[in-house]
């Protein structure tokens, strides 16, 4: 806690006189009775009212103590804070084309890859991390960020039915995925920069080629780790049929050559998942990665904290008004 204005802190020097006047002189401003003899009260017991009387003065002093505390305007403290935290900046590269909706992973591929995707980034609180979505084209649905609450928001909003509502074109383009998110990392200062791309399929759409992503992905120290989502020969893919749904077997055909090479030319790894269960273990085998430090800013807002102190010096007040009034009530002399 701050406290604004410190220098009325110097009013509680007052109290020194007050109490050496209260010693030394009060009992002269206090009523007398002139009495004939005084002798009958000489051993008398001492009452209780006459034993708390100095009860007043403290609280009188305790309630000017706290009238300073609120004129110093105490507050939280304010202030911007460089802090030092472990992590690496990560963009995830997901496949959302139509072949993502295929139910060999529970619930379907792209639900799974969401899934464990979010528990991944829920692990690494420290880390900058971003999304890029690619079916036959790819763009970004969020840059690199430590707002994870924001991050994995639109996580959720991720469909692999955009294709066919026609919002992205179909396919799986591989390069341009990749490249999309090698040009996200590229102004990156941290020591490690890592892609995480997980596909179903073989690369047939795009301008740019998986290898030339990967080399450009080499030149600038970005590791990439390959994803084959999906299980080894058919898998069961709901077809939409006139106005329902008919589940047919499609095969599987996930470029695994393409997918090894990306990694082996970044100094990554390539990782095979045929249900959740072994996409959750990849994804625990890549937080295992190498840290590095990143500077994030802190900014604590300011609130006025002097609200307690006017409360308790009000109930001081109050409380020292109703014993005068009561119990320590004087006979006007």
């Amino acid at each position: 806690m701050e406290f604004v204005n410190k220098g009325f802190f110097f009013l509680l020097l007052l109290l020194i006189p007050y109490i050496i006047w209260y010693l030394m002189f009060r009992k002269k401003s206090e009523p007398t009775m002139r009495m004939s003899d005084t002798n009958a009260y000489r051993y008398a017991p001492r009452s209780w009212k006459v034993t708390l009387m100095p009860l007043q003065m403290l609280l009188r002093m305790a309630a000017f103590v706290l009238i300073v505390f609120v004129l110093a305007r105490p507050q939280t403290s304010n202030s911007w804070k460089d802090k030092t935290v472990e992590g690496i900046d990560i963009m995830l590269a997901m496949d959302v084309s139509t072949s993502m909706l295929a139910e060999d992973l529970t619930p379907n591929r792209i639900e799974a890859a969401k899934k464990v995707a979010a528990e991944f980034i829920a692990d690494r609180p420290n880390d900058n991390i971003g999304l890029c979505i690619f079916a036959g084209e790819s763009f970004t649905q969020c840059p690199m960020t430590i707002d994870h609450a924001s991050l994995l928001n639109l996580l959720h909003n991720v469909k692999a039915d955009i294709a066919a509502r026609g919002l992205i074109q179909d396919g799986t383009a591989i390069g341009m995925g990749l490249a999309n998110a090698v040009a996200r990392l590229k102004d990156s200062k941290a020591k490690s920069k890592v892609v995480i791309l997980l596909t179903d399929g073989s690369n047939n759409m795009g301008d740019i080629s998986p290898m030339t992503a990967a080399e450009i992905a080499k030149s600038l120290g970005i590791r990439v780790y390959t994803i084959g989502a999906g299980t080894n020969g058919t898998a069961r893919y709901p077809m939409p049929v006139g106005g329902g749904v008919q589940y047919v077997n499609l095969p599987v055909e996930i470029d695994t050559k393409t997918l090894t090479d990306i990694s082996n030319a970044t100094d990554g790894k390539f990782f095979r998942a045929t249900n959740t269960r072994e996409l959750q273990q990849i994804y625990k085998e890549i937080d295992q990665l190498e840290k590095t430090k990143l500077n994030v800013k802190q900014f604590s807002k300011r609130y006025e904290a002097f609200q307690p102190f006017a409360l308790a010096a009000i109930l001081v007040l109050l409380l020292e008004l109703l014993l005068r009034v009561t119990i320590f009530r004087r006979i006007p002399s």
